[in-house]
């Protein structure tokens, strides 16, 4: 089972945005035989792929050199009843960054109505070993072939 929650990465500014789409579709692994009667999206889900999105946004501003983990977040909205076949854009930006750390912020819309938002995120950064990147990886889960189609300047 996948548990990247991100479908595609739609523009990235080093250092300080990104967006994205994910798309939860009732036909997801982790939606099956989940509810009874009326299958909802769990909040968690969608706060994870805001967390996911802005770790690639900070893993991007240092060149790939590292790997972002959630450290914390607080200051959380999410929606009380997100249906499956629902497509959320997500815009996260990084407030302040140091080569340890990142502190961030989302907000998740639908048809450009805010239905979550996380106002503070701590993304700690693990550094890979020398001569490593995620680059490729994160080419491959972006659903990209390059980095110039994406890249917006400050």
């Amino acid at each position: 089972m996948r548990f990247l929650f991100i479908d595609r990465v739609t523009s990235l500014e080093r250092g300080h945005r990104i967006t994205g789409i994910k798309s939860f579709a009732a036909s997801e692994p982790f939606l099956e035989s989940h509810f009874t009667r009326a299958a909802l999206v769990p909040g968690v889900l969608l706060i994870e792929a805001m967390a996911q999105l802005l770790g690639w946004l900070a893993s991007y501003s240092y060149d790939f050199r590292c790997v972002a983990v959630l450290a914390l977040i607080s200051d959380v909205t999410v929606p009380p009843a997100l249906k499956p076949g629902a497509r959320v854009e997500i815009d996260g930006r990084l407030l302040t960054t140091t080569e340890r750390d990142s502190l961030g912020a989302a907000t998740a819309t639908i048809d450009g109505q805010v239905i979550a938002r996380v106002n503070r995120l701590i993304l700690h950064h693990v550094p890979l070993p020398a001569g490593q990147t995620a680059r490729e990886f994160f080419l491959y889960y972006a659903g990209v072939d390059d980095l110039a189609s994406l890249e917006r300047t400050a």
